[in-house]
């Protein structure tokens, strides 16, 4: 290993060292000795570590993170600069999370109350009478809704090869294609072109399945109707995307061609309301204006978009009922649609982060109606 890589892993350790950091300033307010984080999720956000069964302390001057015998060498990898704890077959995690706590002297634990089943937290309390459960929400997903220089690189990457990916399986559309077989094609594309798989399970909605916001594939042909919605994303060293664009197949009616232009408009607006200190309630009314201006806003139902990163829906949300701000450093989808029930869908997707000054859209994919046309191969 040369010199740089040496240095290029000891600064990518230190990353997950500062967002543990930052975490530890949240126990005063709470009163905690220690957040007991259990939610593998924030895990792998807080440590790096990939595996599937762990609980990590995060305390005021020591973190552990406990896990079992299969992930002993895979944790010296990943996790070099924590303190581990490795438990065998003759002892659970309830047994470990109990000795830690003992061990290191805990008073008080925060626990992600929204993750630990209540089964196992009464046990905990059973077990450490001595020690206050504080419950706690969103404490690390509010810290991973502002996302880092490294978590901001893996999503341009991410959304660079979903991208790729669909130019793929547009030049390749065939009449005769169902729309499972285009979802399949789609995972298949993304893994040749690098990454881990898919963010989410495709949404292929063929004319009038196109209604279904979280419509399943099934075995409508694309030739069946002139338009089809593919909504896709992608998974690239951890991290996810998420877009949503119409192909346009065959000739398309006046109606149909309104309801484009009016969801395009509603994106463009709210895309161009964001930037930081602005609230989350107002992106979402730059887009749902538009759209009801129309004569639509009872066929707009979900919120104009969300945050992703490590989970395809994250903090913060872009809805009429979310409170907040965004904030530099955040990346949110903007995606408004027109849903007419057994006739038609449409809904425009892209990925922007908030920047300094505004926004930065990261996708780049064409959504005027005319550059969404394909002629279909046999």
């Amino acid at each position: 290993m040369t010199s740089f890589h040496v240095i290029l892993l000891a600064t990518w350790f230190m990353n997950f060292e500062k967002r543990r950091s930052r975490l530890r300033k949240r126990l005063k307010p709470i009163g905690a000795s220690a957040f007991l984080i259990t939610k593998m999720t924030n895990i792998r956000y807080l440590t790096g570590f990939t595996g599937s069964s762990a609980a990590l302390f995060v305390g005021a001057n020591h973190d552990v993170l406990l896990s079992d015998t299969r992930y002993e060498t895979q944790l010296a990898t990943e996790c070099p600069d924590l303190e581990v704890e490795i438990r065998d077959s003759s002892s659970t995690m309830l047994d470990g999370l109990e000795r830690i706590t003992r061990q290191s002297k805990f008073a008080s634990l925060g626990i992600e109350a929204a993750q630990m089943v209540k089964s196992t937290f009464d046990q905990l309390r059973t077990r450490l009478p001595q020690v206050d459960l504080i419950s706690t929400e969103g404490e690390v997903e509010s810290l991973r809704a502002i996302k880092d220089k490294y978590e901001i690189a893996a999503i341009r990457k991410s959304i660079a090869i979903n991208q790729r990916s669909f130019e793929v399986i547009r030049a390749q559309l065939t009449a005769h294609q169902t729309e499972r077989e285009i979802a399949h094609n789609l995972e298949h594309q993304m893994r040749q072109f690098g990454a881990a798989g898919v963010g989410f399970s495709p949404i292929v909605g063929v004319g009038a399945r196109a209604a279904l916001p979280h419509g399943v594939p099934g075995e409508t042909k694309v030739g069946d109707a002139p338009f089809l919605l593919v909504d896709w994303g992608t998974s690239v060293d951890g991290y996810l995307s998420d877009l949503t664009r119409m192909i346009i197949s065959g000739k398309t009616n006046a109606k149909f061609r309104k309801i484009y232009q009016t969801v395009l408009q509603a994106q463009l607006a709210a895309i161009s309301a964001i930037g930081p200190g602005v609230a989350l309630k107002e992106v979402d009314h730059a887009a749902r204006k538009v759209i009801t201006d129309a004569g639509f806003g009872k066929q707009f139902g979900h919120g104009t978009g969300h945050s992703f990163g490590l989970e395809i829906h994250e903090l913060p949300y872009l809805s009429p009922i979310h409170e907040g701000t965004l904030k530099t450093g955040m990346v949110v989808t903007v995606e408004p649609g027109i849903y007419l029930p057994g006739i038609a869908g449409v809904r425009l997707e892209d990925d922007v982060l908030v920047t300094k000054n505004g926004y930065e859209v990261l996708s780049n994919l064409p959504k005027e109606l005319e550059q969404c046309t394909v002629h279909l191969g046999g």
